[in-house]
């Protein structure tokens, strides 16, 4: 167990955090797992728990706080008339599903991979944010068939290998397809709920190597709870946030923001 002197500092820093992750969650659909993850795995392997399954724990951990985030997110959302309920119903099973597959990939394969997979893709997601055009279309609705349950699976699975909630796919997926972006926000924080409850429940039956004390299976009680704290309070915000204002420049800024932080997790991976 690490020192008070060592640990508070790291438990000053996840309260910060979880507040930030709960606005940047409502604000943007994104669930806060793009920052709760590399934040986790920063703190676990500061306080000397950087071996075994460190990634695991922090993926899994991170899905645990999305489950409480992104239900109070679709919630205040629902409650201004902005979720795709049909959206929902539709593309529900196959994020149920491949989050759940997801789960059983994610504990066989090294942490490295994870890390790997994690900055690879939320690299993408920053350049995306950063330079994609909003008028950009793929079609004029949302797709249906064996398109929608290609598309679907694919979020679901890549969110739950990240730990991350559906948004960050979803969200600009959904915009492609003549959404409007208020509407794919809304809609992508019940994503993060489909992915997320499913994803958990499987992680809590995964024994991590080298985890954390108080981990249940690769969910790590204390940083979850720290987190949950702070995001649940602030994630409301979040979602005022984003039926005042245009994202578009907080979205810049955070697509700089998220490119650094893959990049980050790249160079730790590869030396």
């Amino acid at each position: 167990m690490p020192e008070l002197s060592i640990l508070l500092p790291h438990v000053a820093a996840l309260i910060v955090i979880g507040g930030f992750a709960g606005v940047v969650g409502g604000l943007l659909g994104v669930g806060g797992g793009i920052v709760l993850v590399p934040a986790f795995f920063h703190a676990f392997t500061a306080l000397g728990y950087g071996t075994g399954q460190v990634m695991q724990v922090c993926v899994a951990t991170s899905l645990a706080t999305i489950v409480v985030t992104s239900t109070r997110s679709v919630s205040a959302h629902h409650r201004k008339g902005a979720v795709d309920w049909s959206v929902l119903k539709g593309w529900g099973p196959w994020l149920v599903a491949s989050a759940a597959l997801g789960v059983v990939v994610a504990a066989r394969v090294p942490s490295a991979a994870l890390q790997a997979v994690f900055g690879v893709l939320a690299g993408l997601a920053g350049l995306w944010m950063a330079f994609g055009r909003d008028s950009a279309r793929l079609g004029a609705a949302m797709p249906v068939g064996p398109v929608r349950g290609v598309l679907a699976s694919s979020v679901g699975f890549f969110s739950a290998l990240m730990g991350i909630g559906g948004g960050t796919f979803g969200v600009p997926l959904m915009t492609l397809f003549a959404m409007p972006i208020h509407r794919a926000v809304a809609t992508a924080s019940g994503f993060g709920v489909l992915i997320a409850v499913p994803s958990v429940l499987g992680f809590l039956l995964v024994r991590a190597e080298g985890a954390p004390p108080w981990t249940v299976g690769a969910v790590n009680l204390p940083a979850f709870l720290v987190v949950i704290g702070t995001s649940v309070l602030t994630t409301p915000y979040g979602v005022r946030l984003a039926h005042a204002m245009n994202p578009r420049p907080l979205k810049r800024a955070f697509a700089v923001f998220l490119t650094l932080v893959a990049l980050n997790m790249l160079r730790k991976v590869l030396w």
